[in-house]
Parts: C-alpha cells; structure tokens; sequence
C-alpha cells in the first residue's frame, strides 16, 4: 500500500506545480496537522483517494470548519482494509487554547481509548502531531514530546508512528527517522513523503485476531455484499 504522509507545511511541489505522476499509485493520505485545510481538501480531490487527519496546535480553525472529504481520526482507531491507524493530534500544552494537552491530558485520552484497542486487538500506525519524548522532540516546552506515547509504543508495537510539529528548520540535528525500542518506526511527516506499508506488515481485514471485531467485520462485509445483489 502506498501511501502519502504529510505535516506541517503546504508542498508548493503538490500544491501549485501538482502533477498526478507524483501520487501515482496513492492509495491513502494521512496528515499530521498543522495544515490549510483547503490544502488537505485539495488532495483529497485530486489523489481522489481517502485522506485521514490529525489537528496540530495551530489548527484551532478545523473547529469551525473541518477539511471537507477528508476524515478526522482523532482518538480513535480507522480500519482501512485491515490497516488499524489511531490518531492522537495536538501538541504540549504551552499556553491556553485548544488543541495543547498536557502530559496527563494526553495520558487520559490514551485510557480512553483502552477498551477500542482491546476490541482491535491493537493497532498499526500511530498518526499523531507531537512526537514521542526522546524521539526528534526538543527541549523548550512547545516542541517536546509525550513520553506517553513511548508506552503505547512499549505496549502495542505498532510498525509506523507518524507524527510531525518539529520541522526541518528548527535544527541541524534534525533526524528524519527513528527505531524505537518497542520496533515501531518512527517518522517525522514534514512537508511530505511517500511510504509503502507491505501486506505483511498489518492484518489482513477481518483477520486481527479478536474474534469479536473478526466477526464484526465478516458481517459488515456480507451486509455490504447483499445490499449490492
């Protein structure tokens, strides 16, 4: 599966010199935040493929007006063909205002989430905005990380986090990719990249190993297929 990953800022290369070769083959686009939403929209129309978000600290607007075509994610887990991605915008809380959590904050929207990640017998990629602590974070207050994060890492394994808010920009030392400790690859989404996630690097849909949602999704599938007989 191939699929677009983007965060912070607008590809002038995808926006005003866009040129379908460049997505050719893109199955699905995820965000992680701090996006015009207009530009979320736009790629969804013309990749014409879903595209799954996440809000980052400055994307207070999508309250008002969510990117239209586009899906939010936000603290819960999207089955894409067996995919399970789970999304957990925001940044640390540095100053009032929505979308900023936090340690605890975000530690709660995690426990929330518990009894979702039971039922899904976990999860595959990690989409958020801020990134895990000790992982391409900084050291001032708005750029560090959540070190809750590195428990759900610990915890699930999932083979991808995808996160963005540090940008290439804020310094030299800045790193692409990480391996974390728990397997998961970790990849800082700025600007945009392409990323193939092979078969067997997820479930096959319907084959997670909950034999609750298994049967969920086997009998969606066949109400599905009736409706269209």
């Amino acid at each position: 599966m191939k699929v677009l990953i983007l965060a912070d800022e607008e590809s002038r290369s995808l926006w005003d010199y866009y040129d379908p070769q460049k997505t050719r083959d893109v199955e699905l686009i995820l965000s992680c935040g701090d996006l015009n939403r207009r530009y979320l929209e736009y790629l969804e129309t013309m990749v014409n493929c879903p595209l799954l978000y996440v809000r980052g600290n400055h994307d207070r607007s999508y309250l008002d007006q969510e990117p239209q075509g586009c899906e939010c994610i936000e603290d819960r887990i999207y089955d894409f063909h067996g995919l399970r991605i789970l999304g957990l915008g925001g940044s640390m809380r540095y100053k009032p205002g929505s979308c900023m959590y936090t340690e605890e904050e975000m530690r709660d929207r995690i426990r929330h989430l518990n009894r979702q990640l039971l039922l899904m017998n976990g999860f595959d990629v990690l989409v958020t905005h801020a990134p895990a602590k000790g992982y391409g974070d900084l050291d001032d207050l708005p750029h560090q990380g959540f070190d809750c994060f590195n428990d759900l890492l610990q915890k699930w394994k999932p083979r991808y986090m995808l996160h963005g808010h540090v940008h290439q920009s804020y310094s030299y030392k800045f790193q692409r990719e990480y391996m974390h400790p728990s397997g998961t690859r970790i990849i800082n989404c700025y600007e945009y990249q392409t990323l193939e996630i092979r078969d067997d690097e997820h479930p096959a849909k319907g084959r997670t190993g909950s034999a609750l949602y298994d049967l969920y999704v086997s009998l969606k599938s066949k109400t599905s297929k009736s409706h269209l007989t």
